[in-house]
């Protein structure tokens, strides 16, 4: 989908068309969740602290979060989906693999009318990539942004990737590029004259997996029942925290929060376990987890506390709380296995 969020936000409101706008918490600590077109020719882009972004756009339009609305739009467009093909990956609200290799038509044909479908009966433009794997069909979708879509044949796979700069390929980001650019490598195609061993003896299995991936290679297979691995809440203070005590009373209510998520959503699974991030007002953060099967006030706070120990009493500026769960075919397997020997 095209700023999902914001655009949703446009519809319901069509006096904020053509203006730059994003979707972010009630104060100037909080970060946007997404911005329009409008605002991103203004260098406002997704995770931006709010501050930074009214320092790039000071008439930057700032509406609150509403995942309820967002929720309930994300499950219509699933339902088009559905029109078209089980095979549905989800990725976030907003964001999918469909496999349709299936199915008799053309997939841009597909394309084209999954995308009118959702304008029809959302208002929402969404855009589209068509390839025969899941990495060149990413990259593919943002090339005709917004409203758009590109198809990538098994045929133009090869010259589709050697002309992509390297920071294209899923997993390289600014540090890996880093440490790409001393070796002159800018694109797929340089980092293609690199051979596996070479790979492997700089950057261990992650280097295996590049030489792949910047080929156009991915044997990924859509998977429908992708399982969520954990569930979290986060809180950016209007004001730095400077002592640990100040931190509980937060503490306290997002476990609250998390406690009424999984009840209400997540009740069928196991807590594998529990998790506290922090990150500090010079944006360093820190991540304190303990394997835990239940949802414990007290272990939460002994994880604060190592994690406040971390930053050497830095000032913080986000705090998050969250579990990670059991894999449920690995669970299912550990109950199987526990059970007590039957004697005749």
């Amino acid at each position: 989908m095209d700023c999902f969020y914001a655009a949703i936000e446009e519809r319901e409101n069509p006096a904020l068309r053509g203006q730059p706008l994003a979707v972010a918490g009630s104060d100037r600590r909080s970060v946007l969740t997404t911005a329009n077109y409008v605002a991103r020719k203004y260098g406002c882009r997704s995770a931006m602290p709010v501050f930074k972004a009214l320092e790039l756009c000071p008439h930057l339009i700032l509406v609150p979060v509403r995942f309820e609305l967002y929720r309930a739009v994300s499950s219509r467009i699933r339902a088009i989906f559905g029109r078209f093909t089980e095979l549905i990956e989800p990725l976030s609200l907003d964001e999918a693999y469909l496999d349709v290799s299936h199915l008799q038509s053309d997939g841009s044909a597909i394309a084209r009318e999954i995308r009118a479908q959702i304008f029809e009966e959302t208002g929402l433009t969404a855009s589209a990539g068509i390839s025969t794997n899941k990495l060149v069909a990413k990259i593919a979708s943002d090339w005709h942004k917004p409203n758009g879509q590109k198809q990538v044949t098994a045929e133009e796979i090869p010259a589709f990737m050697a002309a992509l700069p390297v920071g294209r390929i899923w997993g390289v980001g600014e540090k890996m590029r880093e440490k790409l650019s001393p070796l002159g490598i800018e694109t797929c195609a340089d980092l293609q004259r690199l051979d596996q061993l070479e790979l492997s003896r700089r950057f261990g299995k992650w280097g295996l997996e590049l030489w792949h991936l910047c080929r156009g290679i991915d044997a990924r297979a859509v998977t429908p029942d992708r399982t969520r691995k954990s569930v979290s809440s986060e809180m950016t203070f209007a004001e730095n925290i400077q002592v640990l005590p100040a931190l509980i009373p937060p503490l306290r209510g997002m476990i609250e929060g998390l406690a009424e998520d999984l009840a209400k959503s997540h009740a069928d699974r196991a807590i594998r376990s529990l998790v506290v991030k922090m990150k500090f007002a010079d944006f360093h953060r820190t991540t304190a987890e303990r394997a835990w099967h239940t949802l414990d006030p007290v272990i939460f706070e002994e994880l604060l506390t190592d994690a406040w120990r971390r930053g050497e009493h830095r000032a913080v500026r986000l705090l998050g709380v969250g579990v990670r769960f059991e894999d449920p075919k690995t669970a299912a397997q550990m109950e199987f296995f526990s059970q007590p020997e039957e004697r005749g």
